[in-house]
Formats: structure tokens, sequence, C-alpha cells
């Protein structure tokens, strides 16, 4: 089965929502019901974000890439013009679209989550395994 037709099945059934303030609204509510900071996705310009509650899939669409640096960590993270990932409790796995700055490298992040023995971490894990943690108050909104 191809990847095209796993998202089409994934968004068989999905909520859709379209428009900037409507869907920035929408990705913050499914942040905070998945204990996840809001602000892991500073995407203002969104034009289409979904969501199939049945099996946590959503994807977001903007106009073009984003970069964002985390000021509080001080990495750059780029996002491209759709972001997929399956959301459960405290987790973002099978992540596409996201990649973090390491040195002079993009790393693709395939998994973000927040461990159940502190929570006051979250962990970001790229395909190969390797991973960095950080304090979670570090992506909470940042204001403008």
């Amino acid at each position: 089965m191809s990847s095209l037709e796993t998202k089409t099945d994934q968004r068989a059934g999905a909520e859709i929502f379209n428009g900037g303030s409507t869907c920035k609204q929408k990705a913050n509510e499914i942040l905070s019901t998945m204990n996840l900071p809001k602000g892991l996705l500073p995407l203002d310009n969104m034009t289409e974000i979904g969501h199939n509650k049945t099996t946590g899939y959503i994807w977001i669409k903007i106009n073009k890439n984003v970069q964002h640096r985390f000021k509080a960590i001080g990495r750059n993270v780029s996002y491209d013009p759709e972001v997929t990932a399956f959301v459960e409790n405290r987790r973002m796995r099978s992540l596409t679209g996201i990649k973090s700055k390491e040195l002079l490298l993009w790393v693709t992040i395939s998994e973000i989550f927040i461990n159940d023995q502190d929570k006051t971490k979250i962990t970001f894990a790229n395909p190969t395994g390797l991973s960095r943690t950080f304090p979670v108050t570090a992506f909470e909104e940042e204001d403008k």
C-alpha cells in the first residue's frame, strides 16, 4: 500500500477545518487534549487541519515552509507545507514534515513524547533512534 493510499484512508471520516484562526484554535485544542504543549506547532498561517479521532491521525497544511526558532532552547525547526502525525496522550508518532537543525544539518523528527516518569521533560526522536530531551516549558506558546 502506498503512503498516498494510507493518507487517504486515514483522512476518511476526519474532521477538517480551514482558515488561519480556526486551524490555530483546533491545533491548540488537539495538543491540549493530548497533554502536549501548545507551542509545538507555532504555525499561524495554517490553511487546513484535519483530525481523525478514531485513529489519532492529524494533518496540517500551510502555504509554504516555515522556520521557527525556539528561543528557550536555541533551536531552529522547519515545518514543511504538510505536517502529519498520529497523536495520543503525551505523544506524537510517525511524524512527517518537521525537521530540527543540529549543528549544520537538518534532522527529521519522527516522534515527540513526554515521559510518564518525568512530565517536565519532552523528547524528540529521529528515525535512527537518536533523541534529545528538553524542558516542556520551552514549548509553551511564546508571546509575540
